[in-house]
């Protein structure tokens, strides 16, 4: 088997892939870590739908997924920015799939947790923003999942300063019923969130983050930190309140910040465990068993590639991760909401492929390579 390739300058050189997958199979509960999957949905391909048309979502497909994920020993960290919160499911999207989701993750013993954000308004004030939060994390709260209180795109144009996130946010954690996740992406996931916690410095909005952990931290499980800055995660990891969780959402750095050091270790909420899913799975339960190195020499090797799904602008991370779900078929089209599947390009979805199959991904290497050279055919690669 042979695939003719193109690069960034259009030349086609040619890939010999894998015939072979990595062997993964799901095994023992996984102990030592809380390792959340950030999920992407699957959109139905056959809906008549424009890119600002209300989602069309493939439901049997969506939840398949889940129990993919379930069935290896991860949580599915569910209606994130990996399913495209935002940027093609809107809210009424992101309900039903929370609604759905919750109820097959009952049904089968999943763990779950869900986003909660504001994306029902476009703006407003402070007090109109909190309302949006309350009104999600109701619906969160009733489903039956743990909700994660995601970064709000409505917040840094109402607040007037740190006081703002204090107020709001304190609000939320004294009404939630049970500990939550507290959610910090950076500008480079969501331009919208620059200056989040009232401040451009990120040392101020540090300050404040950890001043709404610290007055109510009973009320909180953990946070999520998605800055792509290692060093200044386990600097705040240290900073936290006892029995107050760090997870990891670090795209670039994830081995050495799950492995720890003497002082700490991050759990992880990552969307890079959605192609990874198997992979990462086995490799914490080697971490389990103490044995650090072998889970660095499983793990560190797919740096390259989430590297690679995250470049800049990282938001469109998204169209690699559903390319990679296709190639591995657990969707059978590459179609996403809001016609996200043309925000990378050929040379680097193609990439995304050689990358993925030198790892083993894929359960079929000789299935993606056929759907490859089908995608290389509509842009007219002749193989």
């Amino acid at each position: 088997m042979t695939i003719r390739l193109p690069g960034v300058g259009g030349e086609l050189r040619t890939y010999v892939p894998r015939t072979e997958p990595l062997a993964l199979t799901a095994g023992a509960p996984i102990t030592s870590r809380t390792v959340f999957s950030a999920a992407h949905v699957v959109a139905d391909p056959y809906a008549d739908t424009t890119p600002d048309s209300p989602a069309a979502v493939d439901w049997d497909a969506t939840l398949a997924f889940r129990r993919h994920l379930w069935s290896h020993g991860l949580g599915v960290a569910e209606a994130m920015d990996t399913a495209q919160r935002g940027m093609g499911l809107d809210w009424a999207g992101a309900a039903e799939l929370i609604r759905r989701s919750a109820a097959e993750a009952k049904a089968v013993g999943g763990r779950i947790a869900c986003g909660v954000g504001t994306d029902q308004i476009a703006g407003g004030t402070p007090a109109e923003v909190r309302a949006a939060y309350e009104e999600q994390l109701a619906l969160v709260e009733e489903s039956g999942a743990q909700a994660i209180l995601m970064a709000s795109r409505a917040l840094p144009a109402a607040a007037s300063g740190p006081e703002d996130y204090l107020e709001v946010y304190g609000h939320l954690l004294r009404q939630a019923t049970e500990p939550v996740i507290l959610h910090w992406l950076g500008p480079m996931f969501d331009p919208a969130l620059a200056g989040y916690w009232g401040s451009s410095d990120l040392d101020a909005a540090t300050d404040t983050f950890l001043e709404v952990i610290a007055a109510d931290p009973d009320k909180v499980d953990g946070i999520k930190i998605s800055l792509l800055d290692a060093q200044r995660e386990v600097e705040l990891r240290r900073r936290l309140p006892q029995g107050v969780r760090c997870y990891t959402g670090d795209d670039f750095n994830y081995p050495e910040l799950i492995a720890g050091d003497e002082k700490g270790f991050s759990h992880a909420l990552l969307g890079i465990f959605d192609p990874l899913g198997p992979l990462a799975a086995q490799a914490v339960r080697v971490l389990d068993t103490g044995d650090v190195k072998g889970f660095r020499e499983l793990l560190d090797p797919t740096v390259d590639l989430s590297r690679h799904l995250f470049r800049p602008p990282t938001r469109f991370y998204k169209t690699g991760v559903v390319f990679l779900a296709w190639l591995a078929g657990h969707q059978d089209h590459f179609t996403m909401v809001g016609g996200l599947q043309s925000a990378r390009s050929l040379p680097h979805v193609a990439k995304a492929y050689e990358l993925a199959d030198g790892l083993g991904l894929f359960p079929k290497p000789e299935l993606a390579e056929a759907r490859m050279k089908t995608l290389l055919s509509l842009y007219g690669v002749d193989q």
